[in-house]
């Protein structure tokens, strides 16, 4: 059994990219590459606990400091640059490895209510 808790079904570990620790809290953020369905994606787990999220960082609008790129949903993870690049090239590698067309429709559902 997966150290790691609260996956979807469908969800499978496969490697942590980074980890830290967050300030405001003292939990273990690690960033990890999972494979999700048929495809490779980043998911977030905080004290090995899955937050859902986008699949791949997404650009702040307004970026503070050194956050650049965000991910998760409630809580919502500031990443700089240099994180979601290693991300992109981390999840983006594996899935051309495996000739996967990595699809990312997260929050699209949102977007037709």
């Amino acid at each position: 059994m997966s150290e790691y808790m609260d996956m979807p079904k469908d969800m499978e570990f496969h490697e942590v990219i980074f980890e830290r620790v967050l300030q405001s809290t003292g939990a273990l953020l690690e960033v990890c590459v999972v494979k999700h369905g048929a495809q490779y994606e980043a998911a977030l787990f905080f004290d090995k606990k899955y937050k859902p999220g986008p699949p791949m960082p997404r650009p702040l609008e307004a970026p503070t400091g050194q956050a650049t790129h965000w991910m998760g949903v409630r809580p919502k993870v500031g990443l700089s640059q240099e994180e979601a690049e290693k991300i992109m090239y981390e999840v983006n590698g594996i899935n051309a490895l495996y000739r996967i067309r990595m699809k990312d429709d997260w929050g699209s559902q949102l977007d037709t209510e």
